[in-house]
């Protein structure tokens, strides 16, 4: 939303904290001035300070204490912190902000912070009963995985399992999700997840066009699906120059004839419909077969626990088969995050967007689980990627996964069959009791109503609420929709049939689910989701899973442009309230003000952090922030009459998301180079700039740099495209180096991403994104992301809120918005002094680190100082036969996740600490890292203690099972505690070295190395 503007909630809550703002002129040096004994005023509030909570949270999240700061600044070489931040970051770019946050300017103390989030939580109607379907159900989440899974740190703070052998337990977990979709599916390839069903129906559209080499331009999609779907396969669509067509299923032959059209790549179906309605199987085969006459594919858009019944899509034809498995236990969330879902055909597993599990084998021989496919096709590919998707929903997929295996098959049929039964006594009652009528003649859990001539839509809703607390929903004034749910009581159901019917009667026989729509197959047959039906078997089986991954539980998680930070548990908190959990997205807005004024402080607060006006929550991811941002830059120019310009230049260090995105978005890409220290290449950038200077477009720019650099011309290279008449993109996957010492707005940017999962303490729960807002300046405004069912909900179908903005990039109309309070949370409680701190410690740690670790290793480009990451360059030992690789695995015996593996340049390591680990967590770090370059020299000189790296990591079963230690030239004991502080604590790797040789499960394949991805 525009700063200072309403937002599309009409909250005009602005107001929160402002008696603080008046202290801001007084205290301003404090925040401007980033000096050691400011830290120790920041970090800690005494006793004798009556007017300052002793329980403040830089002391909790930032890691080294104000005694610590002096032997790390004496360590790099600065007597301050201000000296030392003035040194690192370029004059040119050193613009401290004075930070506005509508909180107290020290931050909200903890216990501040929780009582303000009841405040606000209380705002919103979480008690009303959401009967409005349209993809979001309510659920139940089972108390055991609620408590072990989604508010568990072990589970939430792990990072992508990219290392599998100490990922263990999320991988199995990730693989029951996998079978389940599978079977439910009836296709033999799942992925490990998406970020929503909207753009997983527009990856299926991708694949379909792609599956083509892009020669059949017409895609067409059924006119029932959910609106928010819809909304987004357009987006995807229009940049790419797909044409996208409607039809209505109803009309089989008329259906037929736009499917047989050489032209056509693929067609979505909706199974069930949005308005409840369920395609014939027949029918369905017969689009499956007139669409393989010309080898386009059908893709089928459906809900996983109406398949507990339904007879499978694979099984009728379907090509590929999505959705959301938000119902399997994920709160509703007010829209989000939620785990999609993406199964295909065999033919089609190396088109498939995202991550998939497969089974290896370690060292030993033993059976174990990696990723055979790992979304890194943008690294390899760059522009020619088919997508610029990078992550996936893990937390939430984990979550749907275990309640899979907690209710097993008869459960989820069970529960099926309670809402089908429901829904179809309520079908009747209104059919032969009612004035109105039940427009579908099939259903699972949803009925589209029309309405008497002498009632309205509008006065049906308004009266379900008042009298009964339910929200429906109103497509129109002629008509009502609602779908029930695992939450549907009895007593729901009888006030639903009383409000269409006036009688609560209720038949002595539950409605049995049609033989000519059910399935006959078993599903989920593996024994996993046949054991674990009690709670002390469920916990268990989820203790035994979380104790096989290390997370940050266990140690610091080091992975350079990552930002494994500190989630801490107050951020954390509200996630689980029924008061934000429980929300719909399409909930009327004048129950949702406490999310309305959160979100509008939250917006605020970004704007004043990145120097920007305006604000979209809508992406939720980073490469669906860098889509969102480029095609708002396509909108503006061709609102300025400059479609023309289609060239992004992109830097050859770029992330390959950069590149992907601005494919996808139809623009050409321009790489220019980095000089040998890292830097831009400006003279290459001015020589790609004129060369294109009628057809520039943008400049995409990560800042600081991938390389984890500061460049002074920074400010040179955005003045140059700006010259050239091009609009500036900065990736803002390293804020966490800027806010409160720099901004993108101050360096002249026109639009930047923020990962909320990186930056802003959201955690990546074990491979998943948390959200990307596009924050840009006031002239690209107006060209924000609308959203069709929100917008019509606020004003009205005619009156949109913007005839220039984008359709929707996500299906959420605030993409993940409960995650939205960590956010919230981690900026109210660091405030406007805590902030800078932040940013300043991050580059403090990276550096010491750096510092201890440069007599040891040779590091890449930042020989005197880097920003908060750093580069170990391990190139020069791959000739004598020790791989980074091998460092990573080693790291595994010390208790440590690997850093950055081989990006962003091949043999290297990059080093990211955050500012959240302490002094003895780095030197613990340091020290193995100091231990490891011995045993390198043992290697590089022949001697056998060196092949510990070769045998890394070492399993529990290696050391005591193992028959081969006589010929190792090395011990037990050297393997297992190579340092003295091991013994006290150790994380113990549960498998031993994979390699990565697949055998047969949901995919035949062999998966390269990180090493091999990253060189190809």
């Amino acid at each position: 939303m525009l700063k200072n503007q309403v937002t599309i909630l009409g909250s005009t809550a602005r107001s929160l904290g402002r008696s603080y703002r008046s202290s801001l002129a007084v205290k301003r040096w404090l925040q401007t001035n980033v000096t050691s004994s400011n830290y120790a005023k920041v970090y800690e509030a005494k006793p004798s300070d009556l007017e300052r909570p002793l329980d403040e949270f830089p002391r909790r999240h930032l890691g080294p204490s104000p005694k610590d700061l002096e032997k790390m600044l004496k360590t790099v070489g600065f007597e301050d912190l201000n000296s030392f931040v003035e040194s690192v970051v370029p004059q040119n770019v050193l613009k401290k902000r004075a930070l506005e946050l509508e909180a107290p300017e020290r931050g909200y103390s903890e216990m501040e912070m929780i009582e303000h989030l009841k405040e606000l939580a209380n705002k919103n109607r979480y008690e009303v009963k959401n009967f409005i379907g349209k993809g979001y159900y309510g659920t139940i989440l089972p108390p055991v995985i609620m408590r072990n899974v989604l508010e568990s740190p072990e589970w939430y703070t792990s990072y992508t399992p990219y290392q599998p052998e100490i990922s263990q337990g999320r991988l199995e977990s990730l693989l029951n999700f996998q079978t389940v979709i599978s079977d439910l599916t009836g296709l033999p390839v799942s992925n490990a997840s998406l970020l929503d069903e909207g753009t997983a129906a527009a990856e299926a559209m991708l694949l379909s066009y792609n599956f083509h080499r892009a020669k059949r331009p017409k895609f067409v999609i059924d006119s029932k699906s959910h609106p928010q779907t819809k909304s987004v396969v357009y987006t995807r669509a229009l940049p790419l120059g797909i044409e996208v067509s409607e039809i209505d299923t109803r009309n089989v032959e008329n259906s037929l004839k736009v499917l047989d059209d050489k032209a056509v790549c693929g067609c979505l179906l909706q199974y069930p419909a949005t308005d409840g309605s369920i395609v014939a199987p027949e029918t369905l085969t017969q689009f499956a077969e007139v669409l393989h006459q010309h080898k386009s594919l059908l893709s089928v858009a459906s809900d996983p626990l109406a398949l507990t019944l339904l007879k499978a899509p694979g099984h009728l034809g379907a090509d590929i088969v999505l959705g959301s498995s938000q119902r399997f236990g994920v709160p509703l969330g007010y829209g989000g995050p939620h785990a999609a879902f993406f199964a295909v055909q065999e033919h089609l597993n190396r088109r498939i967007p995202g991550r998939i599990v497969g089974v290896s084998k370690d060292r030993l021989g033993n059976v174990a689980l990696r990723l055979a496919l790992q979304t890194r096709e943008q690294h390899i590919k760059r522009d020619k990627a088919t997508s610029n998707i990078c992550t996936a929903q893990a937390l939430l997929a984990n979550v749907a996964a275990n309640y899979c295996v907690y209710h097993g098959p008869e459960g989820l049929k069970n529960i099926a069959k309670r809402i089908y039964g429901m829904t179809s006594i309520l079908a009747n009652q209104i059919n032969t009791s009612s004035p109105h009528d039940v427009v579908n003649d099939t259903w699972f859990d949803t009925l589209t109503i029309e309405i008497n001539e002498s009632t309205t839509a509008s006065a049906v809703l308004e009266k379900a609420l008042n009298e009964y607390n339910i929200n429906l929903f109103a497509p129109n004034e002629k008509t009502v929709s609602l779908s029930l749910d695992e939450t549907t009581t009895l007593k729901d159901l009888q006030n639903l049939i009383q409000l269409f019917t006036c009688s609560a009667d209720l038949p002595s026989e539950v409605p049995q689910f049609p033989a000519t729509l059910a399935r006959t197959d078993d599903i989920l047959t593996h024994e996993v989701f046949h054991l674990y039906h009690s709670e002390t078997a469920m916990l268990r089986y989820l203790h035994r899973l979380q104790s096989r991954d290390l997370s940050l539980a266990n140690s610091m998680i080091p992975l350079g442009s990552c930002t494994m930070k500190l989630n801490s548990t107050v951020e954390m908190l509200p996630i689980t309230w029924p008061e934000f959990a429980n929300i719909h997205p399409f909930q009327p807005t004048d129950q949702v003000q406490g999310y309305a004024q959160l979100m509008s402080s939250l917006e605020n607060a970004l704007c004043s952090i990145t120097g920007f006006d305006a604000v979209s929550l809508q992406p939720n991811s980073g490469a669906s922030g860098e889509y969102c941002g480029l095609r708002i830059i396509r909108a503006f120019l061709e609102d300025t009459g400059e479609l023309h310009r289609r060239v992004c230049l992109i830097p050859t260090s770029a992330h390959g998301t950069n590149p992907a995105s601005a494919a996808m978005c139809g623009l050409k890409v321009v790489s220019f180079n980095c000089l040998p220290d890292g830097s831009l290449d400006l003279e290459d950038l001015k020589k790609k700039i004129d060369k294109h200077a009628h057809e520039l477009a943008a400049i995409m720019i990560t800042y600081p740099s991938t390389y984890g650099l500061y460049e002074e011309g920074l400010t040179r290279a955005i003045e140059m495209v700006h010259e050239a008449g091009g609009q500036v993109y900065m990736d803002g996957a390293n804020m966490n180096a800027q806010v409160g010492l720099t901004s993108p707005g101050d360096l002249g940017a026109d639009v930047c991403h923020l990962n909320l999962h990186k930056t802003f303490a959201i955690p990546h729960g074990g491979g998943g994104p948390a959200g990307a807002p596009i924050c840009l300046k006031s002239h690209l405004a107006p060209y924000l992301p609308r959203h069709p069912v929100v917008d019509m909900i606020t004003y009205g179908k005619d009156d949109i809120k913007s005839s220039k903005a984008i359709d929707s990039v996500s299906s959420g109309p605030y993409g993940n918005a409960l995650v939205l309070p960590i956010s919230y949370a981690y900026i109210k409680m660091m405030g406007q002094q805590g902030l800078p701190y932040a940013s300043a410690i991050a580059m403090l740690n990276a550096n010491y680190m750096r510092a201890r670790l440069q007599n040891h290793y040779e590091i890449l480009f930042a020989k005197n100082h880097c920003a908060h990451e750093f580069i170990i360059d391990l190139r020069e030992f791959k000739a004598q036969g020790v791989e980074a690789i091998d460092i990573a695995k080693r790291l595994q015996d010390y208790g440590f996740h690997a850093p950055t593996l081989a990006f962003p340049v091949p043999h290297t390591l990059m080093i990211e600490p955050t500012e959240s680990e302490n002094l003895e967590e780095l030197d613990r770090f340091v020290d193995a890292m100091i231990s490891i370059r011995s045993e390198i020299d043992s290697y590089l000189q022949g001697k056998p203690e060196g092949q510990m790296l070769k045998y890394a990591p070492h399993s529990l079963e290696d050391l005591i099972l193992a028959n081969d230690w006589d010929t190792r030239g090395y011990t037990r004991q050297q393997a297992a505690y190579p340092l003295p502080q091991l013994k006290g604590s150790k994380f113990w790797p549960v498998v031993a070295r994979l390699d990565d040789t697949y055998g047969d499960m949901h995919l035949m394949c062999t998966c390269p190395s990180v090493e091999e991805i990253a060189e190809n």
